[in-house]
């Protein structure tokens, strides 16, 4: 992997207690960045950083409550200063708010369908995709307005192609994409950039049920996925490494702003023939 100089950066990450927010806390570390890895699960969050050491801080903080984030930036501004890098990458989605089924099939006993689906659901993947990150950026895009800074949001493969099964994780994630360019245009006066990572499909501990059985083999819907990306594998967490050093270093990217990077071997390019 190669380096960056981030040495002058304060990094708070949201979602670090998750597998692929805490490598990148991990991999900004290494490269000199002082890392805040919040999230709602504390010791998931604090076990990472006291991997990554001396440079990173844990902290709990529940991305939909206004007043804990603005504590957690406190907590931050107290131990690294200003924070100049935000990376919004709490989300996720609900079983309330997935079918059963790909396409309807109606009088189909047992199963849940479209019309089976939660409003509850429906919110709560909405506000923990969209409303944290209004919420998240919000709070902590003041510490950068006179000085510049950079935010990067994870999107998803779902805001290219919605999947089937999962309407409301897919227009959230769309959301994202959107917000990103949003922000992008509006922040560009203070020398904030705005950007977003689209991962394709990394097994994680969100959705191995899915991809999975519970022997170990892989579901249909892995079949799918696997025939519809075109190198025929899911990535590995360190495939985005490289994509989030390049957004993150000033020099190499200062002139990337508004954009949704794809890291998913091939799958928003495969038209299926």
């Amino acid at each position: 992997m190669f380096k960056v100089d981030l040495s002058n950066k304060v990094v708070a990450i949201t979602g670090a207690g998750g597998i692929i927010c805490s490598e990148f806390a991990k991999i900004l570390a290494e490269n000199g960045a002082k890392v805040a890895l919040l999230d709602i699960n504390y010791d998931s969050a604090k076990n990472y950083a006291d991997q990554i050491g001396e440079n990173a801080l844990a902290v709990k903080c529940n991305c939909l409550d206004k007043q804990s984030i603005i504590d957690a930036k406190k907590e931050i501004n107290d131990k690294f200063g200003a924070v100049n890098f935000l990376i919004n990458g709490a989300g996720g989605n609900n079983p309330k708010a997935t079918c059963d089924n790909e396409t309807m099939t109606p009088d189909l006993e047992g199963v849940k369908d479209f019309f089976a689906l939660d409003e509850s659901g429906l919110k709560f993947v909405f506000d923990l995709n969209i409303t944290s990150a209004f919420l998240v950026t919000q709070v902590f895009a003041t510490d950068m307005i006179k000085t510049g800074g950079n935010i990067i949001n994870v999107s998803s493969m779902n805001a290219y192609r919605p999947l089937t099964k999962i309407p409301a994780y897919s227009a959230a994630k769309a959301g994202i994409s959107n917000f990103t360019q949003w922000l992008a245009v509006h922040f560009a006066p203070c020398n904030i950039r705005c950007n977003a990572i689209a991962p394709g499909f990394f097994v994680t501990n969100q959705n191995r049920g899915l991809l999975f059985n519970q022997d170990g083999t892989p579901t249909a819907r892995t079949n799918k996925i696997l025939t519809a990306t075109p190198m025929k594998k899911f990535g590995e967490i360190s495939d985005l490494l490289g994509t989030l050093l390049w957004l993150s270093d000033d020099t190499a990217s200062g002139f990337v702003t508004g954009t949704v990077i794809p890291v998913d071997g091939g799958f928003s390019a495969y038209s299926g023939v």
